[in-house]
């Protein structure tokens, strides 16, 4: 039977990075359900629609084709219409688009189905924002990852920095305030803790701390614990 951990919070809450050590230390699939979302903002942006087109974008969804594969290091690719746009999906624009889309039911369900059967047949640690309160709510350990927007963006800056992306602290903070809007007022599932999820707060700490803590709520959870 497979256990399944949920980790939920905000843009550049640290979700993906630290969902990904934790699946490597637990030997768990890791899913990134907001690369999934990305995905389709790519095809979308790339077809020269407005992101908030909703006819539009779900006039596309039946030639959009998602999948996932992974390479030698466990690493998540991601593959739009056979296209590994695993790079191209982490640019700044594209992130809005995510944001947008993600806001439609049409998308949401578009998705749904395949993050839910990844969780049937593995166990998994899954990422986004509304894992433990749509995708998984029956999963073993819910988690709700958060920081200060200005914890968050200065993350994400760094990051984009090593990736050899061009772009600014403010801009990387007005997509995060933007994102945060978006995803806590957006109609379909919006961004909240799910009924039974420790929240953890890691604002100001290394990712070696907060990676310690996720272990040991982990650890408890998968050797017969609730993860508390």
């Amino acid at each position: 039977m497979s256990k399944n951990i949920a980790v939920d919070g905000p843009s550049g809450a640290g979700k993906s990075t630290l969902s990904r050590m934790i699946a490597r230390k637990f030997g768990l699939i890791y899913v990134d359900t907001g690369a999934m979302y990305r995905t389709v903002g790519l095809y979308v942006l790339r077809h020269g629609l407005d992101s908030h087109d909703k006819e539009g974008v779900v006039s596309l969804l039946p030639d959009i084709h998602v999948a996932m594969r992974y390479d030698d290091s466990g690493v998540q690719r991601m593959l739009l219409n056979g296209e590994d746009v695993s790079e191209e999906i982490r640019l700044p624009g594209v992130s809005i688009y995510a944001s947008d889309v993600s806001a439609m039911p049409e998308v949401r369900s578009f998705l749904l189905h395949m993050q839910r059967k990844l969780a049937e047949e593995n166990s998994v640690i899954m990422d986004g924002r509304d894992i433990g309160t749509v995708v998984l709510p029956d999963a073993g350990l819910k988690i709700f990852l958060s920081a200060t927007p200005e914890d968050r963006a200065r993350r994400r800056y760094e990051e984009l920095l090593l990736k050899g992306v061009e772009t600014t602290p403010e801009d990387v903070l007005r997509d995060i305030n933007y994102r945060d809007v978006n995803d806590s007022t957006r109609a379909a599932a919006p961004l909240r803790p799910a009924e039974g999820a420790v929240i953890l707060d890691t604002t100001g700490n290394t990712l070696e701390e907060s990676f310690e803590t996720i272990s040991r709520l982990v650890k408890a959870y998968l050797d017969g614990g609730d993860g508390e």
